[in-house]
């Protein structure tokens, strides 16, 4: 396997959408790939007809291509070990469980899905781990023949079964977990390779696919492990070599401390969801790689190239990955802070478009607008859905006075502050933020007020909050008629402070 060009692969089901887990899966394989030169190959793995959701396959390679991967074989890029849907490679799965029939290996089983529920059922009342009891024991090849003709003549239809071997040890060294080993009669008796529809399992597909396509790497996920001596069983059978299987450790909820699982509905958990909050993708490269994979020092923001260049698969963690929410919006605000602010602008004019805060085909003034006020919040953003909160005051009511902003405005020269800015305000020959710092400046000369006292009545007069970015950049873009709407309004509540 060591003078083999390292070619390992993502196998996605189209059953959903990209999930935080899966997107982790495939970066780590394109890593790898990319770090040693090798091939990277997406294959579909759709062989669950029932469960395939409409738009999955393009929902998972939208996503992918979405987060800066790009790979060399796949469903819209043929090469030399297609095809590349497992549904399309019947007629290779086929010929193989053949050829285990024919040679032992293999038989068709008949017992049906209600005897063996009944059969687990029982093995669990005794306390005994629920397996499949094999069906023909101390019966003769003819009797077998027999009892199959019966079953077929009864209408039942068969599912093939991989015999496996008896006081049989499967060990591998995995690339994260080191040394394992798994004894056969822990598998759970002879397990299916091909369904009653005539569809190959996961387990067997998996390995065909792996072997035909001269897989050397298997980068996976932890829940994964337990089908890994299913799979040896198959390559054995075959006589084929494995690959090299690494197992990454499962991604935990920082906040609860349990699997990362699709129900839980206090974390998004879907590339998808991350980019309709206006999340960048290169961010998400970084912050999702970082999950179970360790650089060298103390930094964490890398470029994809940095990634690719340091990518070592002897630094995947043991230990459980913590997804911590609050530790992406930092991320991505490190990305946001250094982006070009056209790139941050026009994903922010989409999110204000989508909240109907803009219209679905602004102006170009509208549009010059929208940019300054991107620019107004680029530095805070950790994501550029936030546009839509943090500019709330300048598209709808102004918000009620919270307790901190009643207590600033009942200094002794806030009233004062304010009629003078409204004063000014409202003679202003050109509005705008040079302007207004110079009419501040104006205020601090007339009455003696500086600071806090000065710019905390202006700031919440006209803003309506205490806090907030730039004051003169954020009151040229309130506009003249609606700063003076709030300052007349926050003026005459201050009469009925007590």
């Amino acid at each position: 396997m060591a003078d083999k060009k390292i070619r390992v692969r993502y196998a996605p089901s189209p059953t959903g959408h990209l999930h935080i887990g899966n997107a982790r899966t495939a970066l780590f394989n394109y890593l790898f790939a990319r770090h040693n030169g090798g091939t990277f190959v997406i294959r579909i793995e759709d062989t669950d007809l029932k469960r395939n959701i409409a738009d999955g396959e393009k929902s998972q390679l939208d996503n992918l291509k979405w987060l800066g991967m790009d790979w060399d074989e796949g469903p819209d890029k043929p090469g030399e070990f297609g095809p590349y849907r497992q549904s399309e490679r019947l007629s290779i799965y086929k010929p193989l469980i053949k050829q285990l029939l024919d040679s032992g290996k293999a038989y068709e089983s008949f017992v049906t899905e209600e005897e063996l529920t009944k059969q687990r059922e029982e093995q669990r009342a005794q306390g005994v781990a629920p397996h499949y009891v094999y069906e023909y024991q101390g019966m003769s090849a003819e009797e077998i023949k027999e009892k199959q003709a019966a079953s077929r003549a009864a209408g039942l239809k068969p599912v093939v079964r991989i015999r496996v071997p008896e006081n049989r040890t499967y060990e591998f060294d995995d690339i994260v977990k080191g040394p394992i080993s798994f004894e056969s009669d822990t598998i759970g008796g002879d397990f299916v390779i091909q369904k009653r529809d005539g569809m190959p399992t996961y387990n067997f597909a998996v390995v065909v696919d792996d072997h035909m396509m001269q897989i050397t790497h298997v980068l996976r996920g932890d829940d994964h492990i337990a089908n890994t001596p299913k799979q040896l069983v198959v390559y054995e059978a075959f006589g084929w070599e494995p690959p090299v299987f690494g197992h990454m450790t499962l991604i935990i909820n920082t906040k609860t401390g349990k699997k990362l699982s699709k129900r839980d509905e206090s974390v998004l958990q879907f590339i998808e969801q991350y980019r309709e909050l206006g999340y960048l993708s290169d961010a998400m490269f970084n912050f999702i790689t970082l999950l179970g994979w360790s650089p060298v020092g103390e930094k964490e923001i890398f470029t994809r190239k940095q990634l690719i260049k340091m990518f070592d698969p002897k630094r995947l963690s043991r230990s459980p990955a913590s997804f911590d929410g609050k530790k992406l919006e930092w991320v991505n605000n490190q990305y946001v802070k250094n982006a070009r602010m056209d790139r941050i602008a026009n994903e922010s004019i989409k999110q204000l478009i989508k909240a109907k805060r803009l219209p679905a085909d602004p102006d170009s003034k509208t549009v010059a607008w929208a940019r300054a006020l991107t620019d107004l919040f680029k530095q805070q953003m950790s994501y550029m859905g936030e546009i839509v909160d943090l500019s709330s005051i300048f598209f709808l009511d102004p918000p009620v006075l919270d307790e901190a902003a009643k207590a600033e405005l009942q200094d002794e020269n806030a009233a004062l502050v304010l009629q003078k800015f409204i004063e000014k305000v409202k003679t202003m020959p050109l509005f705008d933020a040079g302007e207004i710092q110079n009419v501040i400046y104006d205020i601090q000369a007339e009455i003696g007020v500086r600071g806090r006292k000065l710019y905390m009545p202006i700031r919440i007069g006209t803003t309506r909050k205490s806090h907030g970015p730039e004051l003169a950049a954020s009151v040229e873009l309130l506009g003249r008629k609606k700063a003076l709407a709030h300052l007349e309004q926050t003026l005459a509540e201050m009469k009925n402070f007590k």
